[in-house]
């Protein structure tokens, strides 16, 4: 099940009801909660409807989907490096995590970081200015769509990422304001595009050392 935009915040209860409801009937139900709230100017739907989402939706999640910023809406703390963002997700309590928007590695990029047990991975790609909305709501579903294919959690981010790299580099060159999903679909499936892989040290690791 992945869930994403919410109206209000009855919505994101309901849903909430559901996924229990579900998972009393197969508990290896996966969810995927893409808590689609906000992004650097703040809050773009009610108050309300995100605290339901962080109460009811976020406790459920076998994977959430935030950007940094969500995640520091959602964690209560600002999150200026990899470092923070990984301890907020890890505190957080999604035993997955990926996390658009990371801070970048590479000089003039943008990454995606993921973190799963003891993998702590960030996918990076050449930021491009002004995208049109839709991203993350599409690297989600594509992530989750190479994950329930059983694809491995590493292969599975590169090639989701590399998708949307590609929709969005593609739809910005043709001057359109959305994405272009339809003209695209190749590079849905069989995405062309270089993504630069990262493994980062984990939380867990850091303790020990």
């Amino acid at each position: 099940v992945l869930s994403g935009y919410f109206g209000n915040a009855a919505q994101a209860r309901s849903v909430g009801r559901l996924i229990t409801a579900l998972r009393d009937k197969n508990p290896d139900l996966f969810y995927v909660c893409d808590p689609v709230m906000g992004d650097l100017g703040g809050l773009y739907v009610p108050e309300a409807t995100a605290e339901a989402i962080r109460d009811h939706l976020i406790p459920l999640a076998s994977l959430a989907t935030p950007n940094r910023y969500e995640l520091a809406w959602l964690s209560g703390a600002p999150l200026e490096s990899n470092t923070e963002i990984m301890e907020a997700a890890l505190a957080l309590g999604p035993a997955r995590m990926l996390v658009t928007s990371a801070v970048p590695m590479m000089a003039g990029g943008t990454g995606n970081l993921y973190l799963s047990g003891r993998h702590a991975l960030l996918a990076e790609h050449r930021l491009i200015d002004n995208p049109p909305n839709g991203l993350g709501d599409l690297l989600a579903a594509l992530f989750l769509s190479r994950l329930q294919s059983g694809m491995e959690d590493e292969k599975a981010l590169q090639l989701a990422t590399a998708s949307v790299y590609e929709v969005l580099a593609r739809a910005v060159k043709r001057g359109s304001d959305e994405l272009t999903l339809a003209n695209d679909a190749s590079s849905l499936s069989t995405p062309m595009a270089m993504v630069q892989m990262r493994h980062l040290m984990h939380p867990a690791q850091r303790r020990k050392s």
